[in-house]
């Protein structure tokens, strides 16, 4: 059963800037995988989704509702980290943490205690103060602590160090679990294959790819076939590299890693040590 569903939509800013016939669905239980470099049209498609930006053409729903028609309601269901989160940088973290609360009419019975202690963060501090890790992790536990079922999320991890992104990670594992629907964006390639089933691609504001994280490692499969001297050689080189012999020729298959078939999309664009564009 799909909970997100993008259906045709088009927002064209002109200058090939936009979305542009993107369709695409969120199952259920699933955590989908949204990959793109910045400018691909991840961030427009995900606004669409939150109701804060009105489709030209096409259509996205979230749980049968109209995202942009009944946009009250759909944010009412959903956990939502943007991009660039804005806080009222006065207040504490805590303030905040109450604000989210009451205008959430969140009960005392709510995960912000246990958010907290899972991503060490103290709340006493103005926010203005904070590191942007710490704002992140504001973020996250805002995101969260009421408990939604469906879940969407703009680079989560932006400013995690690395121990709070595996912790993050763990997170969205146990939501899983639990039978959340996660669409997440993210540069991150490790964390989009820890935890998503199937994964989009977007490039130049169009979808690339679209399927399970295995399907497109068979799809993007190398074969390479080398041709040895002896039967001995051939013996050994199948032996070292797990290939496949006859006679004298051995084939080897190789599977590329997520970074690779996304690198096969955007033509080899420089890339950090984390993986990200």
């Amino acid at each position: 059963m799909s909970v997100i569903k993008i259906e045709n939509l088009v927002r064209d800013y002109g200058n090939g800037k936009g979305v542009f016939d993107i369709s695409f669905h969120v199952n259920k239980g699933e955590a989908f995988g949204f990959l793109g470099p910045n400018g691909a049209g991840k961030t427009t498609t995900i606004r669409h989704l939150m109701g804060f930006l009105k489709p030209q053409s096409g259509r996205c729903t979230i749980d049968g509702m109209d995202c942009w028609r009944e946009r009250e309601k759909v944010q009412a269901r959903l956990g939502y980290i943007p991009g660039e989160i804005s806080f009222f940088e006065d207040v504490s973290g805590a303030e905040f943490l109450k604000f989210i609360a009451e205008y959430r009419k969140i009960g005392t019975q709510n995960r912000k205690d246990e958010l907290l202690a899972r991503f060490e963060l103290d709340t006493k501090g103005k926010i203005k103060r904070m590191s942007k890790g710490m704002k992140q992790k504001l973020g996250i536990v805002a995101a969260f602590m009421h408990d939604p079922d469906i879940i969407i999320l703009d680079e989560p991890t932006s400013g995690l160090d690395p121990l709070m992104q595996n912790r993050f990670i763990d997170l969205i594992s146990d939501e899983k679990k639990r039978g959340k629907t996660i669409l997440m964006s993210s540069h991150i390639f490790e964390e989009v294959e820890r935890t998503c089933g199937r994964i989009g691609i977007i490039q130049n504001g169009r979808m690339a790819a679209v399927d399970d994280a295995d399907t497109l490692r068979r799809r993007h499969t190398r074969s390479y076939t080398v041709s040895l001297e002896d039967e001995a050689s051939a013996e050994a080189f199948a032996a070292d590299f797990g290939g496949t012999r006859t006679g004298l020729s051995v084939t080897v298959t190789t599977k590329q890693s997520l970074e690779e078939i996304f690198m096969n999309y955007y033509g080899g664009e420089k890339h950090d040590e984390h993986g990200a564009l």
